[in-house]
């Protein structure tokens, strides 16, 4: 199953963020990933393989 996401997608990832929240915003795409929390707006850079190991589900698609 391959999981659709894209820029500025709001995503559940495995674990939540030690500020609280789980739902994190795409803001960067390519070999890496930035996302960054809705809670606290700390972000995190990761391997895309990562990433994708560790998203749950896309909570919004980004509207262009």
């Amino acid at each position: 199953m391959e999981k659709e996401f894209g820029l500025q997608d709001i995503v559940e990832m495995k674990k939540p963020h030690p500020c609280g929240t789980n739902r994190w915003k795409i803001i960067r795409m390519g070999a890496d990933i930035r996302i960054k929390c809705e809670g606290c707006a700390h972000s995190v850079l990761m391997p895309r393989r990562e990433f994708v190991r560790k998203l749950r589900k896309v909570l919004e698609k980004h509207e262009e």
